[in-house]
């Protein structure tokens, strides 16, 4: 006959021995509102325990290894990248793609699997990682691809940060095929007449001016300004279109066309370096000027009037004065561009020098047309100068270098050259100490004709 006590030490095994209630999708539920409710409004600071929970229960129902795990893991990476932890938004992605392909799916169709690997890809691009960005992201695209279509207008979120990969890792032709098909999304989604045509335009216009193909890019903002006019929805959507126009011309003045640009040449012979006045000796084609006259008719035909907009006109219409070198009509121009600027509330624009014409000298690595840098050694010339308050540099002096002093002179020649738009205090135009710009410069690199010791 068991006593009293044995039977509280039995009761008490009994209670000790139940298993812990399971989770349930009620609960998951719950907290994923919360987690959406917290994330939704940018509160990411309370929104990552919650994600962290989510992941945690699902675990507890499912398992570590389960294929339910995967949109938790991503909901928790994307919070901590939001927060600017790309290590451990790194390790959650990662842990969702393993998920996903330890599960036996097909890697080449798995929807699953685009979140993970999009988030993935865009983690590494934050965090400097640009080739494992490129490679992550290349492959999210291609099983968008594979899963809605060719020319599916969700793949947008992931050409853009694969295009800023390509582009930072100077792979010009891939990032040129993915600026085209941008374009090619957009069109083949909206019909190639469509406003919604104009951002991918307008960033693959951007990337051949900084490319320097000033008549490739010109072409193209001419299309974006014929589909602007059509559109019909304001007349502000052919500022953009109009402010390219007109600085494609200007650039190609300054620094010469897309020929003179591509082609070949000895990087290490004497160049012909701009003439005094910086720029070439061809005149500035004046449908440039028309086209940002044009643009500020349609600024004005807005009202309230954009002073911003009008400003930032004002600024691209001072710089071609400038480069024109009408130097009085340029400095009021800008005087006229500070004003608008304040009415809008920042003369940031106008607050620190701009670099307007600049020819580097032969040697210069941006005047280099090799495509390998197997035969030459890289140098720089860091140096220091004044920007003048009517554009001119004076007091030119190298403050750090590993370039020979000739090196050094074609520098330093280049600089003296050079012109800029001045920085602005109050709406004038002041001078500029201590403006120091780094300039690259190649010259040929020694071989050594064979090892001490070699096998024959």
């Amino acid at each position: 006959m068991r006593t009293p006590s044995s039977w509280l030490i039995l009761a008490a095994a009994v209670v000790v021995s139940v298993p812990a209630a399971a989770t349930t999708d009620a609960e998951r539920l719950d907290v994923y509102h919360q987690f959406r409710a917290a994330f939704d409004a940018h509160h990411y600071q309370e929104a990552l325990p919650l994600a962290q929970q989510l992941v945690t229960l699902t675990e507890e129902q499912y398992g570590a290894s389960d294929r339910a795990l995967v949109n938790p893991l991503s909901n928790l990476a994307t919070t901590e990248y939001r927060l600017g932890d790309y290590k451990d938004a790194e390790a959650a992605y990662l842990r969702g793609v393993k998920i996903v392909e330890d599960s036996g799916g097909n890697g080449n169709a798995d929807r699953l699997l685009l979140r993970p690997l999009h988030g993935l890809g865009v983690t590494y691009y934050a965090s400097g990682q640009y080739e494992d960005a490129s490679i992550a992201l290349k492959r999210a695209l291609d099983l968008s691809r594979n899963l809605d279509g060719l020319f599916n207008a969700g793949q947008v979120a992931i050409l853009d940060p694969l295009i800023a990969s390509l582009v930072t890792l100077e792979r010009h032709d891939e990032a040129e095929r993915q600026y085209q098909y941008a374009v090619r999304i957009a069109e083949n989604a909206y019909g190639t007449g469509d406003a919604h045509v104009l951002r991918p335009l307008d960033r693959y216009a951007h990337w051949l001016e900084h490319m320097g193909r000033y008549g490739t890019a010109r072409a193209l903002w001419a299309r974006a300004l014929a589909i602007a006019e059509q559109a019909g929805r304001g007349t502000l959507l052919v500022i953009s279109p109009l402010h390219g126009i007109a600085r494609t011309y200007r650039l190609e003045f300054v620094n010469g066309g897309e020929d003179e640009t591509l082609a070949p040449g000895d990087p290490f012979a004497p160049g012909n370096d701009l003439p005094p006045s910086g720029m070439n000796s061809q005149r500035l084609n004046p449908d440039g000027e028309r086209a940002l006259q044009l643009a500020m008719q349609a600024i004005d035909k807005t009202q309230p009037v954009d002073h911003l907009r009008r400003g930032s006109t004002l600024i691209e219409l001072g710089d071609w004065y400038m480069s024109s070198g009408l130097v009085s009509k340029g400095m009021q121009t800008y005087r006229d561009a500070w004003k608008e600027l304040a009415l809008g509330g920042s003369t940031a624009t106008l607050a620190a020098p701009r670099q307007l014409a600049y020819r580097a000298p032969s040697t210069s690595i941006t005047r280099s047309h090799l495509t390998e840098r197997d035969n030459v050694e890289e140098h720089f010339v860091e140096v220091s100068f004044t920007v003048t308050r009517d554009g001119h540099t004076a007091d030119m002096t190298p403050t750090a270098t590993d370039a020979s002093e000739s090196q050094q002179r074609l520098v330093l020649s280049a600089v003296k050259r050079a012109r800029y738009a001045p920085r602005f205090e109050n709406g004038e135009p002041v001078d500029t100490q201590g403006v120091k710009p780094t300039s690259g410069v190649l010259c040929p690199a020694l071989r050594p004709r064979g090892s001490a010791l070699e096998l024959r």
